[in-house]
């Protein structure tokens, strides 16, 4: 099992790489691996410090969920609920006026998170059941605001390609180091882009079994109707689920 200070040490060296960039496009950055360390930190203690059969990996913060809670897909009830988790959260250095950092205290729910979550509270008896075979991390920590007057979301994918490619070459690292510490047999991206970053990681090893299932945000047209039992589906036939 993975001693809890390497896996700890190796995120708040990820979290420092990722802060030192600078990015030129229209939009604010946050970094919840910095302003909402202690929730983060408390989660890997909790639930991903050690061996995991499977191994989810979405790819970045929504804005109701991890960039809140600092948990992947953190969903503000399913964090404070079903994990346990609460802790104080901080502000990143600059805010957008409609993307407020409110913490624990966020009256959103992050659709993507509580579709994910609940699927798995539904599955399994507790999260520690879970957790006992199975993790689930981001790709990339940051989120992407757009400064105009929405403050909508910004995927990775539509980076300044130069900056994007230095981005990605830290989490690339730092996923590869992931799964060393983990060793989880299967990797299941949530959407084809965390699937493409996983199949790059491990492309030289055999033996890990990736694949993708659908993306539970509801600007995906596939899950808006029936998620959980396409998802479901897709673990079973891919063998992860029984």
């Amino acid at each position: 099992m993975a001693g809890s200070s390497v896996l700890i040490e190796r995120t708040q060296r990820f979290a420092a790489e990722v802060d030192k960039l600078t990015f030129s496009g229209s939009f604010y950055v946050y970094n919840p691996l910095v302003y909402a360390w202690e929730a983060h930190k408390t989660y890997l203690q909790r639930y991903v410090d050690r061996p995991a059969k499977t191994m989810f990996l979405g790819m970045n913060p929504g804005p109701f969920g991890m960039a809140q809670t600092g948990v992947p897909f953190g969903e503000i009830d399913a964090v404070r609920r079903w994990m346990g988790i609460t802790a104080s959260v901080g502000k990143p250095p600059h805010e957008h006026p409609k993307r407020p950092i409110t913490g624990f205290s966020t009256k959103r729910s992050e659709v993507s998170g509580r579709r994910l979550w609940s699927l798995m509270e539904q599955k399994f008896s507790s999260a520690q059941v879970f957790f006992s075979e199975h993790a689930v991390m981001n790709y990339c920590p940051l989120v992407f605001v757009d400064s105009g007057p929405t403050g909508k979301n910004i995927v990775p994918e539509k980076l300044v390609k130069e900056e994007r490619i230095a981005l990605e070459h830290i989490c690339d690292e730092y996923l590869k180091d992931v799964i060393d510490l983990l060793y989880p047999i299967n990797l299941v991206g949530v959407g084809v882009y965390a699937e493409a970053k996983l199949r790059k990681a491990v492309s030289d090893d055999t033996t890990k079994h990736v694949t993708a299932i659908c993306h539970p945000s509801p600007g995906n047209p596939k899950a808006n109707a029936g998620w959980a039992a396409l998802v479901e589906r897709q673990l079973v036939e891919a063998g992860i689920w029984s």
